[in-house]
């Protein structure tokens, strides 16, 4: 606290320093070989979840989160999608401004004769939530339209969480069907590994036979026709959330991509009557071994990616096309939120080839298979489309990066933390909870860049900005954290983190490798604490795009004191300072009003998931300035578990002990949330928040 007063009464008595030593530049890693570009550079998409095109024609067809269906041609300069089918306008007037989401789209292969497509919809009224697989028919006046009214329900269950979303023919002509286990954490109603139920399976149905009740036939194949008790459509089970399956078109094999929990993320090859392990295991992990098992031994998955490089994996296709003929025969998947790209190839036993194309900042939500056998990446919040190429002539700056945090130029004095000429020392109003330690915060920026503010929760900062913070535990330094944005051989900038753990000496700092690490101290008092040191995925998991990558430096936080005009005084901004100035206000100042304390607190630990579009898969709001009736908490019914608590909703004004927003916060176990970056409850802001929720009207 006292280097930091003094930094900043040297900056508020002196012209701001420039910052000249810099070394962090480039990366740690060597430039992948692949890059992403925009394939389609004037189309942008509201929302889309779903991509898939039409037999016979060469137009995508895309499905989106608020039940809308838009077609566009395949041509790099198209500039806008067309209106196929409004989903919505079959909800009753009831419905108010409940919305469809279409998260799955399949056109028969018929379709040229017959006109009809299939669409998996997440039904929102009346509640329960349900899972609907629905057949709507092509307008015989517009190729172009589908009928609204045209819709028949083909097939319905009670779906609310991990529903699923896919829907694919396969090279039989059959359906296909990806089903997830329609909860929240922990797989509640065991239903994993449970064949009574269309839940956590992957479903085969013949949409052309009849049935004497059902709108379609069970293919005379399916593996559990004759097993007691199971739901004959099942072909395959034991999924959490399979995030989008595909057939490989040259070999029909199935694919599916599963979304995991607790440590890994997994791609299987499905085949016939498989068991997936959901949720007596979770890809290669045991999960609850105590638990019931369905038929059969739980198959390995092909890929698993451990959660310090993967969060929510997005299942992709088989490369068939020409463009990269290097990659023929390789899967081509991603994540959701770390951006990442790999291609596996394998031989049904094990993989042969496995290998990380490109580190994006894409938040993928589909992949795309054209009539060529060309893929393309499809992202959700910024709605456009993206396809792979060569990196060329791409400069490796990985020898060069620093190994030690003496070697980065942030510090003039490593062992004593006295940071270098023109890296200034910040502090912020609302801290994020770090499990009891104690941070020094700084920021450099190169030469005489300046800071452009585009809003209260924004600010723009120039290539080769660092941020630093370090981490102290009763007086010893534990680790070092940068997050840098730097230039990168695509044509994007990015931000990247990187953790250095300090020695034991106290002297130095070492950079550790992409995962995460854990270490147990001993504290002066002779206390024992673990500390998690987290991945560089992690880092990026909440300095992401939406938050605007800098959590610290915005005006709500840095508006502290004097600080904010004082880093205006020095140049630091590109304009000068707009005339409202906002600040959050410090959870623990018992003089502020209990809502403001307990909304900032909110704001710091959870908005950078938890706003429109930031990857958080529930779906409310805690920005600070977001009115309460808008953060889509109070009494809503919570979409991933209870947390054992029957009833129980986000928030139940007055009821803590109901209300799930609270309960994950006291706890460090199943569900917690912070879900990444903490071992240990913040128990200040347990109290503050129960506090609050029992003051609530």
């Amino acid at each position: 606290m006292r280097i930091l007063l003094l930094l900043s009464l040297c900056l508020s008595a002196a012209p701001r320093v420039p910052w000249t030593t810099s070394r962090v530049v480039g990366s740690p890693e060597p430039p992948s070989r692949y890059k992403t570009e925009l394939a389609f550079p004037n189309l942008k998409l509201d929302q889309p979840t779903v991509i898939t095109i039409a037999p016979g024609g060469d137009r995508f067809y895309v499905g989106t989160n608020d039940g809308k269906i838009v077609s566009f041609p395949n041509q790099r300069n198209v500039a806008q999608a067309e209106l196929f089918l409004d989903t919505n306008v079959n909800l009753p007037a009831a419905a108010g401004n409940a919305k469809r989401v279409v998260h799955g789209l399949a056109f028969h292969p018929g379709y040229g004769k017959n006109g009809h497509v299939y669409a998996f919809i997440t039904e929102p009224w009346p509640r329960p939530k349900r899972t609907r697989i629905a057949r709507f028919t092509r307008d015989s006046a517009n190729p172009l339209r589908a009928r609204p009214g045209s819709e028949q329900v083909v097939l319905e269950f009670p779906s609310d969480g991990h529903n699923g979303g896919s829907l694919k023919f396969g090279p039989d002509g059959y359906l296909y069907i990806g089903t997830g286990d329609a909860f929240g954490q922990n797989d509640p109603m065991h239903t994993g590994q449970f064949l009574g139920d269309l839940l956590a399976s992957i479903l085969r149905i013949d949409v052309d036979g009849t049935h004497s009740v059902k709108g379609y036939r069970i293919p005379p194949d399916n593996p559990f026709l004759k097993t007691v008790g199971a739901s004959p459509e099942i072909w395959a089970f034991g999924f959490r959330q399979p995030w989008k399956i595909s057939f490989d078109r040259k070999t029909g094999q199935l694919w599916a991509g599963d979304v995991g929990q607790d440590l890994w993320e997994s791609i299987y090859r499905v085949q016939r009557g498989g068991n997936y392990g959901w949720s007596v295991a979770e890809g290669p992990q045991v999960f609850r071994k105590d638990r019931p098992m369905g038929p059969g031994p739980i198959l390995k998955p092909a890929a698993a990616h451990s959660h310090a490089e993967a969060r929510s994996i997005t299942g992709g296709y088989v490369y068939r096309g020409t463009r990269l003929p290097e990659l023929d025969g390789a899967y081509i998947y991603g994540d959701w939120e770390t951006g990442k790209i790999w291609g596996l190839r394998h031989d049904g036993e094990k993989a042969t080839w496995h290998q990380e194309l490109d580190d994006t900042e894409l938040d993928i939500v589909d992949f795309a298979e054209a009539q060529d056998g060309e893929l393309y990446i499809m992202t959700h919040h910024e709605g456009r489309l993206h396809r792979l190429a060569r990196r060329e002539n791409a400069v490796d700056t990985s020898k060069g990066f620093p190994r030690l945090l003496s070697q980065t130029g942030l510090f003039a004095s490593t062992k004593d933390h006295r940071p270098a000429a023109g890296v200034y020392g910040y502090e912020v109003n609302a801290a994020l909870w770090s499990d009891g330690a104690d941070k020094s915060r700084f920021v450099a920026i190169p030469g005489e860049g300046k800071i452009e503010i585009v809003n209260h929760n924004r600010w723009n900062f120039p290539t080769g900005t660092v941020f630093v913070k370090t981490f102290e535990l009763g007086g010893r330094r534990l680790e070092t954290r940068l997050l840098t944005l730097q230039p990168s051989a695509s044509t994007r900038e990015q931000w990247a983190g990187y953790v250095y753990v300090w020695n034991d000496e106290q002297t130095d700092a070492e950079l550790i490798g992409k995962e995460s690490l854990e270490k147990t101290y001993t504290l002066a008092n002779g206390n024992k604490q673990t500390w998690q040191f987290p991945s560089r995925t992690d880092c990026m998991i909440c300095h992401n795009e939406k938050a605007g990558f800098a959590l610290g430096l915005n005006t709500w936080q840095f508006n502290r004191g004097g600080q904010l005009k004082e880093f205006a005084s020095s140049g630091f901004f590109a304009k000068p300072l707009p005339a409202k100035l906002v600040a959050l206000p410090d959870p623990h100042d018992a003089g502020q009003p209990l809502d403001a304390r307990a909304r900032a607190y909110l704001h710091s630990n959870c908005a950078h998931c938890h706003q429109s579009g930031a990857g958080g898969n529930a779906d409310i709001r805690l920005l600070f300035p977001e009115r309460l009736d808008t953060t889509q908490t109070i009494n809503v019914h919570p979409s991933h578990g209870d947390m054992e608590s029957v009833g129980a909703k986000l928030i139940v004004p007055g009821d803590p002990a109901k209300s799930v927003l609270y309960l994950r916060t006291a706890t460090r176990k199943d569900g917690k949330m912070p879900h990444i970056g903490t071992l240990r409850p913040d128990t200040k802001a347990v109290e503050l928040l129960r506090d609050w929720i029992l003051s609530l009207k």
